[in-house]
């Protein structure tokens, strides 16, 4: 079961692969997509200088959050490029390191609640390895249904609570 999870993910990530292009290497060079260019500490501040980039508000990766359907765990189209710049960040600065915190609404049992937080933090860090990030810079986690971020009972609530959250050691 394992073994065809893992197969079915590596195809889908592979047909998401080829659905879109890729920037430009004079783009990635030039920064136009904001994401780290491999200088690691920037005026003095002592903090790695991406971390200027997490904080601004103009660059993609400010944001934090990979939102999914209800009792899915694959990565939508739409945070396809949010995913590759975290991914790039992560290649460009080996001494970076995330954890990936899966999150689930309130409903179904907290087992398959905390299954299905792991599954979707494992599927971005599926995504970001397959992308150059290195294995050991990415930890990921389930909260289950344990850190919700919207209270109440309907969908505009549930919506916010299934996600994968992006969070940097030393933020």
């Amino acid at each position: 079961m394992k073994k065809l999870l893992s197969v079915s993910l590596i195809v889908l990530l592979s047909a998401c692969a080829s659905q879109t292009t890729q920037p430009e290497v004079d783009d990635l060079n030039s920064g136009k997509n904001n994401v780290g260019s491999g200088d690691t500490y920037g005026s003095g501040s002592g903090r790695p200088s991406y971390f200027n980039q997490l904080q601004d508000p103009n660059s993609i990766l400010s944001q934090r959050s990979i939102y999914y359907d209800f009792d899915s765990y694959s990565v939508k189209s739409e945070y396809r490029e949010l995913v590759l710049a975290h991914a790039k960040l992560l290649r460009d600065n080996p001494d970076a390191s995330v954890i990936l915190q899966g999150n689930t609404d309130e409903r179904g049992s907290r087992e398959y609640n905390l299954a299905l937080g792991q599954r979707r933090a494992d599927s971005v860090k599926s995504m970001m390895t397959l992308s150059g990030a290195s294995d050991n810079q990415i930890e990921a986690v389930s909260f289950g249904e344990e850190k919700l971020r919207a209270t109440g009972s309907g969908e505009s609530a549930w919506s916010q609570n299934r996600r994968t959250d992006i969070v940097y050691r030393g933020e």
